[in-house]
């Protein structure tokens, strides 16, 4: 009998100390909830596109945009007339008359993680300012997300009536993957022949040729195989979840801290064979090693030791997919720098921090892109030397949990190009 009561006792504490642990659970998750709602300025992103024939989908000119990835920054810019998050450019007769740098690139030049203000080519601009003042340099930016150089020659032709003296390309490594249709078929599921911005294919004599853009490229996106449905009871959960600020940040942070690069290896194997009956053109390239590792910007300390999916770089520099993907950057390039030197102006690339933080056997990928602009008589400016002057690490540049720049990573993106100038300031004579 006294061992009975004993044991209804142990039982009754341990129910009042699990409705404790449990009600306490519920009071800082409502903590969290009311601190983060008012303290976090908005939950979602928003980012209203629309689709200009020959260039693709761009953000909407004159509308604000929202962009946060939940834990390092939540930015409100507006789009200028044009649809690039920058100022209004300078009147093409201002821009004449000055000495107008024209940057160009993707994601990292549009940087929506970013005030305006704090955007490498106006801390450049400001730089000049104080230090070249006899230059009388002004900027102008033109970026556009998931973007390489081949879909980046539209948005040169809206710096063209600004007479640039020199354009600044800036190249992050998954450049490689976005000049590249198969590439980007593969990592994102687009249809390689249908894809929402300019890109190039080949020819029948091998050589290059440029397509515009598709307005209904989402119809012809690769099918991915029908994942099991979830029970109706976890619909509903996540629906009530996916109202909930705190559910979002520690969404977001798992998101982070689990992310691995893998694709799902149903759907990446679905990719490729779709990709092989659909256009048997492609079937040679897709016979071989791939780069099934895809890694990605949104984790700051991702693939430092993994090549990711430059493992193709490391390991399969012989492979006809490889030698392809880097013949249609080097094509970008070299069509860059024609139209650029045909307009009197001066192109130079900017090697983002990124470039050196894909280490590989060898060389690295900093090494090989410098080969390559050298055969095309493209300077190459290294963002990295700043860096490591200041004492910094190349993750120093970009935020905590997002590899994009920092407001410190665009200073000294400013900074590189900033002594560039200064040893070549007859550019602007």
């Amino acid at each position: 009998m006294v061992r009975r009561h004993k044991l209804h006792d142990t039982l009754r504490v341990a129910g009042w100390n699990v409705l404790l642990l449990l009600a306490g659970v519920s009071l800082m998750g409502l903590a969290g909830e009311l601190w983060l709602r008012s303290t976090v300025p908005f939950r979602t992103n928003f980012q209203p596109t629309t689709f200009v024939p020959n260039v693709g989908v761009l953000l909407r000119p004159d509308t604000e945009v929202r962009w946060t990835n939940q834990l390092d920054f939540w930015t409100v810019s507006r789009t200028n007339s044009l649809g690039f998050l920058d100022r209004e450019p300078p009147s093409p007769e201002r821009a004449a008359e000055s000495c107008h740098i024209a940057v160009i690139g993707d994601s990292f030049v549009e940087a929506r993680q970013v005030p305006i203000a704090e955007k490498f080519h106006i801390q450049l601009e400001d730089m000049a300012a104080r230090e070249l003042p006899r230059l009388d340099v002004s900027t102008s930016a033109f970026g556009m997300s998931d973007t390489g150089q081949i879909a980046q020659l539209a948005l040169y032709e809206y710096a063209r009536p600004l007479s640039p003296k020199l354009v600044v390309l800036v190249f992050v490594p998954n450049d490689y993957i976005d000049n590249f249709p198969l590439w980007r078929a593969l990592r994102s599921g687009l249809d390689p022949e249908h894809l929402p911005y300019a890109f190039a294919a080949r020819t029948e004599d091998g050589g290059f040729a440029l397509r515009p853009p598709s307005a209904d490229y989402q119809r012809f996106k690769l099918p991915t195989p029908p994942q099991a449905a979830r029970p109706a009871w976890q619909q509903r959960v996540g629906q009530a979840l996916g109202t909930s600020w705190l559910w979002t940040f520690l969404h977001a942070k798992y998101a982070v801290l689990a992310f691995s690069g893998e694709p799902d290896s149903h759907a990446y194997a679905a990719r490729v064979d779709t990709l092989a009956t659909r256009y048997p053109a492609y079937a040679p390239l897709l016979d071989g090693r791939l780069p099934v590792s895809l890694g990605s910007t949104y984790r700051r300390s991702a693939n430092e030791d993994t090549p990711s999916f430059f493992a193709l770089f490391a390991e399969g520099s012989e492979s006809p997919f490889y030698r392809e993907a880097l013949a249609f950057t080097a094509f970008a390039w070299s069509e860059f720098k024609r139209r650029v030197e045909r307009d009197g102006a001066q192109l130079v690339m900017l090697a983002s921090h990124r470039v050196h933080r894909f280490p590989l056997r060898g060389e690295g990928i900093f090494v090989q892109m410098s080969k390559m602009a050298a055969e095309l008589g493209i300077p190459v400016i290294d963002q990295a030397e700043v860096i490591y002057r200041q004492g910094a690490e190349l993750g120093d540049a970009g935020w905590a949990n997002n590899d994009h720049w920092s407001p410190r990573g665009h200073r000294w993106a400013a900074q590189a190009l900033l002594e560039y100038l200064k040893l070549n300031q007859e550019l602007c004579e």
